[in-house]
């Protein structure tokens, strides 16, 4: 066995390298947040070649003493901590002090830089082990790094990456990141030559609209929670703008841009009961916490954190998101702007009052729907929906007239189309709803503040109802008996193969009982009676609620019809099914306009 020695400094930085600098991508990152490290308030990135021939970042941070040229090259050589406490509350982007060292194992580096008030700048410059003698350089105050010919001496790894578009898009999302983390600094990106990006300091918001594109500006939701010490703040994509990838998705803790488990779980389970099926949200989010709570040495490429109290992180997370997430039906739509041939709903003023609105080609004019008189028996009005919805109707002839201030923001019903869409007419023309993803958003938000309150009131069956079932669902009914009470059932074994259900959830009353309470069964059976209340509680009353929503081609009164609306703009995430799925559209007079050639 050879004999321990100890490694040349050259070759443990080039192992350092392989962690920290694995493609021209990592490089800039570390640059990067030298600069803002150095309270640099503006930033130039030159690139050639996707990063691989040149990657060159100035800036007009503060500058390194000529002094210091060459320690800024030496492995643990850093300016930003200097003891143990230090690092339990680190502050900077950077604090390990080897990027430069590990870049300058790699390639062919210049360093320069001017302090303020000196009277030139220094450089110094380093290939592989060799390191120059400083020299006198024509450089503004602040700091340039020019990194050419990246791992020219280590070939094995050059050759690993990628073409000069790939690489090049890399780099280009790695400087994203940063131009996102700060908004107050400018920043501008070259490549071969052409100006790619040029940020100018501005606001968090003007940077989000800037780098994720105007579609997600418009369309997101902005998060600002603070309570406890921590804040979270940013924009979030409505759940009717989520992606198929993960690709537009942005946390940073203390401004550093992070990859965590445990904060993309609570992000997740915030979108849980808006989003469509596998789609993920977009979204720019930033947790400003006391860095004494927040362990940043876990990787060498610090995009992974360690928090002192990782719950209740999380906790917070997904409560303030989900408070975000949980506006009225009004503020809900204001964000569903991103289907063809639709607008979003604008009819609320930033302070919840209706806008007044001129339909196209009558200047001058304001206007509000009126529910038109229609002739109804008090029997239609009332029967079926008291049942149904809860007894909130009244016959649509005796709704008073809507004022213009008045006008409900869904407006009133007109008609059914299909047996599936409800038609009504607001401020801006025609709203279409799903009536069945639409009942079923209410009735899955009203079983949830029942649980919540422990007050989910049965309704007894006038004739009890027996269901076939197999040995495992029986003894799931016996076992479980308490935790079926507990969510509105009575069910009991009647013979070796059947229950009896006795009882059911007052707000289901109309369900078919039998599938209703097979499927709570098989939920329980699959999940456990422990978790079902717990994990997967949300699914079992998703579940429950899609059976007591109003099925497709049952006819509607109108009153029945206004009564759903109105239900929907007093009902959180209303806008949305619970799968994710718009409830309503808006399709605007000046769209039919269009369609109609109106004025044309």
């Amino acid at each position: 066995m050879p004999a321990i020695r100890v490694l040349p400094d050259l070759l443990i930085n080039q192992i350092a390298a392989g962690e920290v600098v694995e493609r021209p991508a990592a490089a800039l990152k570390e640059l990067l947040e030298n600069s803002l490290d150095a309270g640099a308030a503006n930033i130039t990135v030159q690139l050639a070649g996707g990063g691989t021939q040149l990657l060159k970042v100035s800036d007009d941070g503060v500058g390194i003493a000529r002094d210091e040229l060459a320690l800024a090259l030496a492995r643990h050589a850093t300016s930003k901590i200097a003891s143990l406490d230090d690092l339990e509350r680190v502050g900077s982007l950077g604090f390990r002090g080897e990027a430069l060292a590990s870049i300058a194992a790699v390639s062919r580096l210049t360093l320069a830089s001017r302090r303020n008030g000196d009277k030139h700048a220094w450089s110094i410059a380093s290939e592989g082990p060799q390191l120059s003698a400083p020299e006198p350089a024509a450089i503004a105050s602040g700091t340039t790094v020019e990194v050419r010919d990246l791992y020219f001496n280590t070939p094995a790894r050059r050759k690993f990456l990628k073409t000069e578009t790939t690489e090049y898009a890399h780099c280009e999302e790695a400087f994203r990141r940063i131009a996102l983390s700060r908004s107050s600094a400018g920043f501008t990106l070259q490549h071969n030559g052409r100006v790619q990006w040029h940020l100018k300091p501005q606001s968090v918001e003007e940077r989000i609209g800037e780098l994720q594109g105007k579609e997600f500006a418009q369309a997101s939701i902005a998060v600002d929670e603070n309570s406890a010490g921590l804040r979270l703040h940013g924009q979030v994509s409505s759940p009717a703008m989520a992606r198929a990838t993960r690709d537009a998705q942005y946390f940073y803790v203390n401004g550093r841009f992070v990859r965590d488990k445990l904060l993309a779980h609570a992000v997740r389970q915030a979108y849980q009961d808006v989003l469509h099926h596998d789609r993920h949200p977009a979204f720019v989010l930033f947790l400003d916490i006391d860095p004494a709570l927040v362990d940043v040495n876990v990787h060498p490429t610090k995009t992974e954190v360690r928090f002192r109290d990782g719950r209740g992180v999380h906790q917070y997370v997904f409560h303030a998101l989900s408070k975000a997430l949980a506006g009225t039906a009004g503020d809900t739509v204001t964000t569903q702007q991103a289907v063809p041939g639709f607008s979003g709903f604008s009819g609320l003023s930033s302070s919840g009052a209706p806008r007044s609105w001129r339909p196209s080609g009558m200047p001058g004019t304001a206007y509000a729907p009126r529910q038109s008189a229609m002739a109804l028996t008090a029997s239609e009005a009332v029967g079926f929906y008291d049942t149904l919805f809860g007894a909130r109707t009244a016959p649509a002839s005796s709704m008073p007239e809507a004022t213009e201030n008045e006008a409900p923001p869904l407006g009133f019903a007109l008609a059914q189309l299909a047996g599936i869409y409800i038609l009504a007419e607001n401020r801006h023309g025609l709203v279409i709803v799903d009536m069945h993803a639409a009942h079923e958003r209410i009735m899955y938000e009203k079983l949830k503040t029942a649980l919540d309150a422990q007050d989910i009131p049965m309704q007894p069956l006038l004739v009890p109802v027996t269901l076939t079932a197999a040995a495992l669902d029986i003894a799931t009914a016996e076992e479980h008996g308490a935790t079926l009470r507990q969510i509105g059932f009575d069910v009991a074994p009647g013979s070796p193969t059947s229950l009896i259900i006795r009882a059911v959830p007052a707000m289901l009353a109309d369900a078919d009982a039998r599938t209703l309470a097979a499927d709570v069964l098989r939920e329980m059976r699959e999940v456990g009676a422990s978790r079902v209340l717990t994990e997967r509680r949300n699914e079992l009353l998703g579940t429950m609620a899609c059976h007591a929503a109003v099925r497709a081609n049952r006819r509607l009164t109108v009153t029945e019809m206004n009564a759903l609306l109105r239900d929907m703009e007093a009902t959180e995430r209303s806008g949305l099914c619970n799968h994710g799925r718009p409830t309503w559209r808006q399709v605007t007079v000046a769209e039919l306009d269009k369609l109609f050639m109106r004025g044309q």
